[in-house]
């Protein structure tokens, strides 16, 4: 189905490829994301669709069931009235009901099975949407501070390159010093993007790890019991 296949290329974007093909990264970014909420409000949707489907279904086969057996207990009745004519045609309806029960349990798994899929989808989906927001905010800062960066330089050179009509020493020095500013401001806003970087990983691989050991600890704890 076309929904599937948009979700599934929205799971399989590499947000830092799509960057760096992209000419304007923050408008780029801002569409991702707005695709992903609108796909993400569509898979709820069918999601639902399909619970109440299931719903249906079961309450189909329960119906199904529950003739079955009162169409039992009629044969029953007929039985000991001594009519057994009439107690089989009513065993012949209880068969008919378990049949169309048994169909509609078919198709309840089926349908089970298909809204679990979905789920699986919507919650995975929901995860990427999470991550993405949250890198694209790293991103968008980090492209910020790249311009400013660009532009600290583009200033200095206008300043290096500009003639001193004037005061040619006090002129100089005052170019030099405004160059050293920005090198020291680019410097400190590159070291800057790489500490934030590294914290996250740091962090990311934390978690990770201390949840590896809170299942490791509950796994042997009931292995032990």
């Amino acid at each position: 189905m076309a929904l599937m296949e948009r979700v599934t290329t929205l799971l399989r974007a590499n947000v830092n490829d799509l960057i760096d093909r992209a000419e304007d990264p923050e408008k780029m970014l801002k569409q991702l994301l707005l695709d992903m909420e609108n796909q993400l409000l569509q898979v709820k949707t069918q999601v639902a669709v399909a619970i109440a489907g299931q719903h249906q279904l079961d309450r189909r086969q329960r119906e199904q069931q529950e003739a079955a057996l009162s169409w039992r207990g009629r044969a029953e009745l007929a039985m000991g009235k001594g009519d057994e004519d009439l107690a089989r045609l009513a065993l012949e309806r209880a068969v008919h009901h378990d049949e169309l029960a048994a169909g509609f349990a078919h198709q309840t798994a089926a349908q089970r099975a298909e809204a679990e899929n979905l789920r699986s989808v919507y919650n995975q989906l929901q995860t990427k949407l999470q991550q993405t927001q949250a890198q694209a905010e790293m991103l968008v800062a980090e492209h910020r501070r790249a311009r400013m960066v660009g532009k600290a330089a583009a200033a200095q050179r206008a300043l290096e390159s500009k003639p001193v009509v004037r005061g040619g020493a006090l002129g100089r020095m005052r170019a030099k010093v405004q160059g050293a500013e920005a090198e020291n401001y680019a410097s400190r806003a590159m070291l800057e993007g790489e500490s934030l970087e590294e914290k996250f990983v740091k962090l990311e691989r934390e978690e990770r790890v201390e949840r590896l050991l809170a299942e490791m600890k509950e796994r042997r704890m009931l292995e032990a019991g």
